[in-house]
Parts: C-alpha cells; sequence; structure tokens
C-alpha cells in the first residue's frame, strides 16, 4: 500500500531542498529551492512525533556527519542514512540510530562499473534486512541509467527487470531519486514509477518531481500500491506550496485505515 515517506536532505551541515541536477560537484553552486532554519534532528523529532518511519537522510556531500547523526539519535531506528556509506562505516551508522543504511557510489568503481564484491561484503557484514539499495537514475534513450557521486556520474548499470530482481535478493528495499526532475516540482517520473512497481521485488521509494498530495494518489494507482512516495520541494515544512505536511499525515491515516 503506498504510503507518504519523509526525508532529510543535508548539505553543507544545513536541511536543503536542492534541484538534483544542478550537484555538480566541481564548485558551481547547486540550485537551493529551500534552506531551513531548523537543525535536521527538529525534522527527525517531527517525523517521530508523527510516527512516520522509513524516511530517509541524505547526505549531499561533505561537512554533514555531525547534523545526520543528531537526526538519527533523535528518532532512533526511524530513518534510513544515505551519502557515502560504505563498507567500513555502515556499522557505525547503524550503531547510530539508523535502521538502514543505503548505498549507491560504493557498488561502483570510478569508472562507473558495478562491483558484485562489494555488495556482498557489505550483506555480510550487515545482512540484507538493513541494507537500502539506492538506485537514483537519470533518462536516456530506452529506459533509465543508474548514477552515482550526487547522480552526476552515470554508471553502466541499466534499469532492467533482471537488475531489480538480482539487487532485490541483496537487500530490504529500493529507493530511486528520478535525478532528471528530482527538485523541480514539475511531475512525477510516471513510466519509472510502473516500471519499478511491474518489477521490483522489495519494497521500493520514488522520489522526484512530486507537486502535490495528489501525487500520492497518482503514484499509488500507476502502482497498484507498490510503490511509496517521497514529497520535497513541494512540501510546506520545506518552503512549498504544493502539498501541506499535514494531508500527507491525513493521506497515510486513510490509506491504513482502508
Amino acid at each position: 500500500m503506498t504510503q507518504f515517506r519523509p526525508c532529510i536532505d543535508l548539505h553543507q551541515g544545513r536541511v536543503k531542498q536542492i534541484v538534483g541536477e544542478s550537484l555538480k560537484g566541481d564548485g558551481t553552486a547547486p540550485k537551493i529551492n529551500f534552506q531551513s532554519d531548523h537543525p535536521a534532528a527538529y525534522y527527525s523529532n517531527l517525523y517521530r512525533k508523527d510516527q512516520l518511519r522509513g524516511g530517509h537522510v541524505i547526505k549531499l556531500g561533505p561537512g554533514n556527519d555531525v547534523a545526520a547523526r543528531e537526526a538519527l539519535a533523535t528518532y532512533p531506528d526511524g530513518l534510513q542514512i544515505g551519502g557515502g556509506i560504505r563498507f567500513d562505516n555502515a556499522v557505525d551508522w547503524l550503531q547510530a540510530g539508523a535502521s538502514h543504511v543505503i548505498v549507491t557510489s560504493w557498488l561502483f568503481d570510478t569508472q562507473g562499473r558495478f562491483l558484485e564484491r562489494n555488495l556482498e561484503q557489505l550483506v555480510a557484514e550487515i545482512g540484507k534486512d538493513r541494507l537500502v539499495i539506492d538506485l537514483s537514475c537519470r533518462a536516456v534513450a530506452d529506459g533509465w541509467v543508474v548514477a552515482m557521486d550526487r547522480w552526476q556520474k552515470k554508471t553502466e548499470l541499466t534499469l532492467t527487470p533482471l537488475a531489480l530482481t538480482d539487487l532485490g535478493h541483496s537487500c530490504d528495499e529500493l529507493l530511486v531519486h528520478a535525478a532528471d526532475v528530482e527538485g523541480k516540482c514539475e511531475g512525477i517520473d510516471e513510466a519509472l514509477v510502473g516500471f519499478l512497481a511491474d518489477f521490483s521485488p522489495v519494497p521500493v521509494t520514488y522520489a522526484g518531481g512530486a507537486r502535490s498530495v495528489e501525487d500520492l494518489d497518482k503514484v499509488s494507482q500507476l502502482s497498484r500500491g507498490r510503490v511509496d512516495l517521497t514529497i520535497g520541494s513541494a512540501l510546506d515544512i520545506f518552503g512549498g506550496s504544493g502539498a501541506r505536511y499535514v494531508d500527507c499525515l491525513v493521506w497515510n491515516s486513510r490509506k491504513y485505515d482502508t
């Protein structure tokens, strides 16, 4: 059953909403939709009080560890953590309070080739039930290609039914940002949502382009209730005007009651 899933995006230690494709990593300032006056722990405490589980804290580059740890400590076992997760720090982040670690770039070499051995090592270390694989992607002519390094570099891993099936055997969930529409509030990638619903063998959360609470209905219909949705820049608690946080809570409660 589709749910609204919350998020906390961290950039330079602050809670921000950023247009995904503007995160160049080359010194160019990203396009920022919103920068909060509140610390990350403010939002994790909000999610804790409202019993919203399964949200993700994403560290967009360096300088975010302190804020991330504060958020996790405020809501132990209620949030997932991603951004710079590797074999040698995954356990530490779980001990810091994360329910799951989210991994992307560590599964690839510098050329974007998938490193199956790295995935096997991580699963052996923490177990598949504490792992979320991030398959955030960019659109190409015949589908989508997984992107790494803050969604800037395309890897050699194409989203195919076989890829989803194989990776689903090694994780508890998948997280997929549609990087081309992330932060733009111009609408979700409907084809991607449908594809994930058809072929993901594990729960999957989609993020990117959501602009209103009505997108929860759309994702629910497109995915037959099999894909969850994160709303970021459009949400009023992140300076947006398209979706009210309280309405997302009501939507979740309505779905739970049916």
